[in-house]
């Protein structure tokens, strides 16, 4: 007699563990690929963003037949920066209106009479707001999401300025460019090299310090100039994309091959570590990063001083920055956290990805704008092509060069 006995079917430990091992190795092969997936979204609200951007700048045209100033506002009032920019706002704040941003502009527009903790000032800060590194002043401190790379997470903290990833193209040079041979009062500054004319033939970009810029200067065609470019805002990791090397006048009549010996050999995405830290003077005649965590790049979008709203088409992106001083001059690279390159914005609106291969001509070539008499300078202006390749042609507006290359959109 035989009776039918029901079994129970189950895994047993090996299968079990078989089955485990299986799913790890799915997710082992799934999440790079998911990481992927959210860099590309990111990548292109980063695009979208600098999009919107060159819509705000064409439509600003379109209101006013010239770009916004970069490094514009009100002129310096004595010794109170509560009461003046100083001409230190940077083309963003301009693009405000354009950005649907108009609340914001609004504030920055008319006097405003509280601080950022709500008490009430009296005076009120003028319209067009106080110094552009006012950390009282709200406006200043308001982040516009259309100014920020969401591959970026670089924040804000203790009521800074808010920070931007995206610069004005100021050209293939950089001798005096901060303020574009007009001083804080508004007036030519001088003559010789510091003088309005002698500034005017390193400002070969679509955007020059204190001086409006209108599309019909843009003689090499809007397609083949560099309006705008991407920038990581600098963190305190010495990143050599971020981190600023402060090198006085040196940063003048070396060239862009000399400052690679500041690289850490192991890391060459970085400053070496032993270079001195702190302001110039502790320097000890060589370059040193600037150690305040507001002296770097992108870390006020309202300020248009050269380390926070332009870059120079000098070294290829994802370099390395060079300048004379804070607030001051200096080569600045394009940036960005994407991998292999950066995005640029076009003259015409067009965005495009660059990666950090592109041809950049002869990096041992002086060309910062500075000749010591030494035969290392050279003599800028309009028509002139540019030392530094392909990405030093795209960068300038007049210079002439033929663009022969397809540029990725």
């Amino acid at each position: 007699m035989y009776s039918n006995r029901s079994r129970r079917q189950g895994f047993t430990l090996v299968e079990l563990l078989v089955v485990i091992a299986i799913i790890g190795v799915l997710v082992g092969l799934l999440l790079p690929a998911v990481q992927a997936a959210r860099e590309a979204a990111r990548r292109m609200s980063c695009s979208n963003n600098f999009k919107q951007i060159g819509l705000a700048l064409h439509n600003y045209h379109s209101a006013y037949k010239n770009l916004p100033m970069n490094a514009g506002g009100t002129t310096f009032q004595g010794s109170n920066g509560n009461q003046s920019n100083r001409l230190w706002l940077s083309w963003m704040v301009g693009t405000l209106p354009f950005c649907e941003q108009q609340a914001l502009w609004e504030q920055i527009s008319n006097p405003l009479a509280f601080n950022r903790t709500g008490t009430t000032r009296n005076p009120p800060y003028p319209a067009m707001g106080p110094n552009p590194w006012s950390q009282n002043y709200q406006p200043w401190l308001t982040q516009v999401p259309t100014f920020r790379c969401p591959s970026d997470p670089t924040q804000p903290v203790n009521y800074r300025v808010a920070f931007n990833n995206y610069s004005a193209c100021a050209g293939d040079a950089f001798f005096e460019q901060a303020h574009g041979g007009i001083d804080d009062n508004g007036n030519p500054s001088g003559s010789g090299g510091w003088g309005e004319e002698s500034t005017e033939r390193w400002a070969r970009g679509v955007f020059r310090a204190r001086h409006f810029t209108k599309f019909r200067d843009i003689t090499d065609g809007l397609a083949n100039t560099i309006m705008c470019g991407e920038n990581v805002v600098g963190a305190r990791d010495l990143r050599a994309s971020a981190t600023i090397m402060a090198a006085d006048n040196q940063s003048w009549d070396r060239p862009p091959s000399w400052w690679k010996q500041y690289l850490d050999p192991e890391r060459p995405g970085y400053i070496n570590s032993n270079t001195a830290t702190g302001g110039l003077n502790r320097c000890g005649g060589k370059p040193c990063y600037d150690g305040n965590a507001n002296h770097q790049r992108g870390r006020r979008w309202s300020d248009g001083r050269p380390e926070f709203s332009t870059f120079q088409t000098i070294t290829p992106p994802n370099s390395y920055n060079i300048q004379r001083w804070h607030g001051r001059s200096g080569a600045y690279c394009a940036s960005s956290y994407h991998q292999g390159g950066a995005h640029i914005l076009m003259a015409d609106g067009a965005v495009v990805f660059i990666t950090d291969s592109i041809e950049s001509g002869d990096q041992e070539h002086v060309a910062y704008g500075r000749d010591n008499g030494d035969g290392r300078g050279w003599e800028g202006g309009a028509g002139r092509e540019s030392p530094y390749g392909l990405w030093g042609a795209l960068g300038t507006k007049n210079g002439k060069e033929t663009i022969e290359e397809q540029l990725n959109q």
